[in-house]
């Protein structure tokens, strides 16, 4: 079933906000003006991912050397700072690695993001003139 969440002049690029469907609860992001929809709750520990703050990814080639790249396409949990990206709803944190531990450390070469184990859910989205529609 098909529902009319917004108006696209309501959600500008870059920005995301909370929308109800079906008494369901989602967060809605437009990306570039490509509009994503979350179930707006984390995964993780259940916070509404609408209360939270987009932002990037942080690369590095070494020490010292950090830039921030794909700028709004992260959700970041308001309880716990756990992110998930937009588009897939994918988590790229791993739990087993969070604790402050002692371990050897060596630079290797690579910009690859280790998947998570947690997925926020997705739903579908299209806009259709002047409105934002999720099908549930």
């Amino acid at each position: 079933m098909r529902h009319v969440v917004a108006r696209v002049e309501d959600v500008p690029p870059g920005t995301m906000t909370r929308v109800e469907a079906a008494g369901r609860a989602f967060c809605l992001v437009n990306l570039g003006g490509r509009f994503h929809a979350l179930v707006d709750r984390c995964p993780h520990a259940g916070a509404p991912l609408s209360a939270g703050r987009l932002s990037g990814v942080v690369e590095s080639d070494g020490p010292g050397d950090y830039r921030l790249c794909r700028q709004g396409e992260m959700v970041k949990c308001p309880w716990h700072g756990w992110e998930f990206e937009v588009a897939t709803g994918q988590s790229w944190c791993d739990p087993r690695r969070m604790r402050a531990r002692h371990r050897p450390a060596e630079r290797v070469a690579g910009r690859e993001l280790v998947r998570g184990p947690h997925v926020a859910e997705r739903v579908p989205v299209s806009v259709e003139g002047d409105y934002v529609v999720i099908d549930l």
